[in-house]
């Protein structure tokens, strides 16, 4: 389906979302140089995690699943993993093709990665740079700075490298290519981002601390251990179901088993200050993540201001933030956001101009947007871009909007978010 019509309604019930893709593609590319078999129960099939696992394949690493759903990946070992035949296709996944640029810098093999239309135009010098300062050797269009690329595998040196702006993707590629670099290298973040590649190699074995706004990583002196990981509910996923639960009248829903690591709840805190009636239930640890049940009912929400470090733990939820807005009272601004421009879509341009086909009052900035609410949205004719989470978040402002909405281009939600749609519908959504 490649359209999705809405009608406006309600949502109610209990469900779960689809596992987690930041800790899925993690647990497949470190699973892929440990030593052993890497047991990953729940993952996220989705295009872009099913992306990481083609390529690891590439790279000789066998992956196998089990009767329970369970994927197996046999590791290599640091030192395993064998050149690939054909050129590595990242297809959509920006992260994929980061995290790779950091783990194959160091490996004694020639590699070539390229990706879809969309990925090849966003950024890669941000990553590619700060590994050529270890040595590594990269090559491709604007001297390096976009896919397609070619990783020479070299020898690397540590690096003190301060990150310009907090950036999970950029952090993991460092730490990913430290496993292969002479000496201690030291990474200052300026804010937070999601540390899960922190949380995992640990548990692995590798010397990695934190101090402060410091990582420290170097070469293990053996091997790293597998993994034996439940991937959680992605919190990304979740926010759809949690922004239906909080603008739409009547609406009463609870999200199970869904990840609540603190560098990824930028969202949850900004509905509780807005006034969302939230709360986090049956709080656990599960693979050395925090784990807990949302529930969200129905609350007239006020207005917020967001930005500096919160930004960075809400970045991918900006889109259905703006949903949110829109039937927040007064006025919400979101600013220190440049990022979303070098998104799947400049998700600032994209967001402003399809929520304004709805009637929202919403203005775009350089660095962000500023929203007027409540404005009660009527139903249009609206395109996704192929960009999966604005996809989602255009098809919740449907169900708020009088009349039916037609959401374009809809299927890519599976890229993130696979039975996007039939969820919905199990809480009582009416889309045809």
């Amino acid at each position: 389906m490649d359209q999705i019509h809405l009608s406006p309604g309600p949502l109610r019930g209990e469900t779960l979302v689809p596992a987690d893709k930041s800790i899925t593609h993690r647990a497949l590319l470190l699973g892929a140089i440990a030593d052993g078999v890497s047991r990953v129960r729940n993952p996220l099939r989705s295009g872009d995690t099913l992306t990481t696992l083609d390529i690891i394949r590439k790279l000789g690493v066998d992956v196998t699943e089990t009767d329970a759903g369970e994927w197996l990946v046999h590791g290599r070992g640091l030192h395993g993993l064998q050149e690939p035949e054909d050129v590595l296709d990242c297809r959509n996944s920006g992260t994929t093709a980061r995290l790779l640029l950091g783990l194959l810098a160091g490996q004694p093999f020639f590699s070539a990665l390229a990706g879809s239309p969309q990925l090849r135009k966003r950024p890669m010098g941000r990553v590619t740079e700060p590994l050529r300062q270890m040595g590594a050797q990269i090559v491709g269009r604007d001297e390096g700075r976009l896919l397609p690329l070619a990783v020479i595998g070299s020898p690397l040196h540590n690096i003190e490298y301060h990150l310009p702006v907090a950036s999970a993707q950029v952090k993991s590629a460092l730490l990913l290519a430290s496993l292969y670099a002479w000496g201690l290298t030291v990474i200052k973040e300026p804010g937070p981002a999601r540390d899960h590649t922190e949380r995992m190699l640990g548990s692995m074995g590798a010397p990695i601390t934190r101090k402060g706004p410091y990582i420290t990583s170097e070469q293990p002196e053996g091997e790293l251990t597998p993994l034996d990981i439940t991937v959680p509910g992605d919190l990304s996923s979740a926010a759809f179901l949690l922004a239906a639960g909080a603008i739409l009248p009547g609406s009463d829903i609870r999200i199970r088993a869904v990840g609540i690591n603190p560098t990824r709840r930028g969202l949850l805190d900004a509905l509780i200050a807005m006034g969302a009636d939230v709360t986090l239930e049956n709080g656990r640890e599960s693979g050395g993540e925090p784990v807990g049940d949302l529930h969200i009912r129905y609350a007239q929400l006020r207005g917020i201001t967001i930005g500096g470090d919160q930004i960075v733990t809400m970045i991918d939820e900006l889109p259905i933030f703006a949903v949110i807005a829109t039937q927040a009272r007064g006025e919400t601004i979101v600013r220190d956001a440049g990022e979303l421009r070098v998104k799947e879509t400049d998700r600032i341009a994209t967001t402003v101009t399809e929520l304004r086909k709805l009637g929202a009052d919403i203005e775009e900035r350089p660095d962000g947007f500023v929203v007027h609410g409540p404005t009660p949205l009527k139903g249009a004719r609206v395109w996704s871009h192929g960009d999966h989470r604005l996809a989602m978040a255009l098809a919740i402002a449907g169900l708020v909007a009088e009349n039916a909405t037609v959401v374009e281009e809809s299927a890519c939600a599976a890229d993130s978010f696979p039975g996007f749609v039939e969820t919905l519908q199990w809480l009582g959504a009416r889309i045809d």
